[in-house]
């Protein structure tokens, strides 16, 4: 899988989550086959002003390369510059949300706002692109809402820019996570441009991978919250995909993986967030287990590395 000049291990990514995909989680995922790990979105404001939680934000580690950096913002010249002040930093692939839903973002005219503005997203990538050498990919989702399904025309002007490669989500702003992502809409674009597309949306294990390819005839399959609480499903999907046995994670491999990232989570943010953003990824992981809802209250009283420890040992699944 190629994306502009960069050589993807594969290609099935893992997708940019606010609050989900910080560093220790994208390790892991790279560790169990992810072709590419995203980053949560960045402001490109919050960069120019030399924003402190951002910095952190920025952090990479060699050891989940390749990795795509995510920019939202929507002044064109702005993120260009902010672009090429940040292309020295260690990652490959530079991407441009216009899919987040969140209103705070839309009400600022960034994020699936974009959606609406097919000429804007034209020279938002052109002036990236043509700022820096690090190939730029976009993000886009269906439409804003259903009366304005223009996922096409957007992967269009993101093309006629310069964007090396498309992420559709198949679901409409509107939609947020709601509702089945409509497949359709990944097939649309994939016949309509000529970079790789990148379909998103309701791939949850090997055969819904497998099913997305064939339906859509994408380049590769990008996994948002089917990532969430299983890293493994990067290993599932390939080993599905090469049609080799899947190999289930243990319960000790989920109590170790777990463990790993709470590790990592008071290496890079400290006990005190650490473990706090741990209990939401533990809730994850337990998720579908025997008797995981009655945990809820226990793991949100978890407030030292020690009680996490004792919580993950005393599991029985």
């Amino acid at each position: 899988m190629q994306i502009g000049n960069v050589s993807l291990k594969n290609n099935i990514i893992l997708a940019p989550m606010a609050g989900v995909s910080d560093l220790p989680f994208r390790l892991l995922c790279s560790e169990y086959g992810a072709g590419m790990v995203c980053m949560e979105m960045i402001s490109a404001k919050a960069v120019h002003y030399n924003n402190k939680n951002t910095e952190t934000l920025l952090k990479i580690h060699e050891g989940e390369a390749p990795v795509s950096l995510q920019l939202f913002g929507n002044d064109p010249k702005l993120m260009a510059e902010i672009a090429k002040r940040i292309e020295d930093r260690p990652f490959a692939v530079l991407d441009i949300n216009m899919g987040c839903p969140v209103p705070k973002v839309v009400n600022n005219h960034e994020g699936s706002y974009l959606m609406k503005e097919p000429k804007l997203v034209y020279e938002i990538v052109k002036e990236i692109s043509g700022a820096i050498s690090k190939p730029v990919t976009v993000k886009i989702r269906k439409g804003f809402d259903e009366a304005h399904v223009n996922a096409v025309e957007v992967a269009r002007a993101a093309e006629e820019g310069g964007a090396a490669a498309i992420a559709v989500h198949g679901r409409t702003r509107e939609q947020y996570y709601s509702g089945k992502a409509d497949w359709s809409i990944i097939k649309a674009v994939k016949e309509a441009v000529s970079v790789p597309v990148i379909g998103n949306g309701d791939v949850i294990d090997g055969a819904s991978a497998k099913a997305m390819f064939d339906e859509t005839g994408c380049d590769a399959i990008m996994i948002g919250r089917g990532a969430e609480g299983n890293p493994f499903i990067f290993r599932e999907v390939n080993e599905y995909l090469a049609g080799q046995p899947v190999t289930k994670p243990s319960s000790g491999e989920i109590k170790d993986v777990i463990l790993r990232q709470a590790e990592m989570m008071l290496e890079y943010k400290g006990e005190y967030i650490g473990i706090r953003e741990m209990r939401k990824h533990l809730t994850w992981y337990l998720k579908g287990f025997e008797g995981a809802a009655g945990l809820r209250r226990r793991i949100n009283e978890t407030e030292t590395f020690e009680e996490l420890k004792e919580f993950v040992k005393a599991l029985n699944f």
